[in-house]
């Protein structure tokens, strides 16, 4: 059960990394370099960004930063778990915050720039322009933050998982300590510590 838990974990790690980089990405040089061009240049380059960008790749991110970090939860519900549940718990609140600002921003801004149309037909592309970009940028790099905010944490969830693991494996010992443990073979003794010192 621990390689499954783990293995839920991991995903969600992953996933989260992935995106968090993805927007960071944008922010740092997708949106910097587009912000020197002029308008037709622009509208139409995040048209086609926004249309190839949706492909099982970006989308086993996108999806997987929510379904991942909350399978992961699921998995660690119990009382043993509890201490990297928290951790969970707290990654999940903040993808589900960045997962809201995507659709309920950056993907309405997307819809309306396509819905503008062929650049090079547009008599006020500076009013597209000013309609999407400013706002995209904003919350393009809250969500990144945020992303990167439950990256962190799910990476502390990691560590806390590991942790507990490695408490629950030395509990066993720890029910002996103190004690002379001694085994045998038939009636000869092989093996003795002494755990008292």
């Amino acid at each position: 059960m621990f390689a499954i838990r783990m293995a839920a974990l991991v995903l969600a790690v992953l996933s989260t990394g992935l995106i968090a980089g993805v927007f960071y990405a944008y922010a740092i040089s997708v949106l910097p370099a587009l912000a020197r061009t002029g308008d037709r240049t622009l509208i139409e380059v995040m048209q086609k960004i926004n249309v190839v960008i949706i492909n099982p790749w970006f989308m086993f991110g996108f999806l997987g930063t929510v379904g991942f970090t909350a399978l992961a939860g699921a998995l660690h519900l119990g009382r043993d778990q509890r201490g990297t549940l928290v951790w969970i718990a707290v990654a999940l609140a903040l993808n589900v915050i960045a997962f809201a600002v995507t659709a309920g921003v950056n993907v309405p801004l997307n819809d309306a720039l396509a819905a503008a149309g062929d650049p090079a037909a547009l008599a006020e592309a500076a009013s597209v322009r000013a309609d999407f970009e400013a706002a995209w940028v904003r919350w393009n790099i809250v969500r990144a933050v945020v992303h990167t905010a439950a990256f962190l944490v799910l990476c502390g969830a990691l560590f806390a998982a590991g942790v507990q693991q490695g408490k629950s494996v030395a509990a066993p010992a720890d029910g002996v300590a103190g004690q002379s443990v001694s085994r045998h073979i038939g009636d000869a003794p092989y093996f003795s510590v002494n755990q008292g010192r």
